[in-house]
């Protein structure tokens, strides 16, 4: 999944939900759900989420809505492997970069 986010320090919850196309409120769910998550809040206790907690969120959201894991099977998963997890996610991340520009060259040429 490729989220399309200007590059910032801190991302509103409502720029985030809408780079996953959900809810804010699953964005609130799995940030009680999973550790990992931890956006600062400002004085108001609007969260603010970071670079890591954008990837974590997309590791998060590949486990559970692209692979099909419940909640506690993609915890389990992270804390079984967590590197392995991560590099896997990585590594589909950037072969779909390289197909998306493979695409765009083929696109270019016809």
């Amino acid at each position: 999944m490729h989220i399309d986010l200007p590059e910032k320090r801190y991302y509103k919850i409502g720029e985030v939900a809408k780079a996953f196309d959900v809810n804010n409120s699953l964005i609130r769910f799995w940030e009680k759900e999973f550790d990992i998550l931890k956006p600062k809040k400002n004085k108001k206790g609007n969260r603010l989420f970071t670079a890591i907690d954008l990837q974590n969120l997309k590791l998060i959201y590949h486990l559970v809505k692209e692979k099909g894991y419940t909640l506690d099977g993609a915890k389990k998963k992270m804390k079984q492997n967590p590197n392995g997890v991560v590099n896997n996610h990585e590594i589909i991340l950037h072969l779909e970069k390289i197909k998306q520009e493979l695409t765009n060259i083929k696109n270019q040429l016809s």
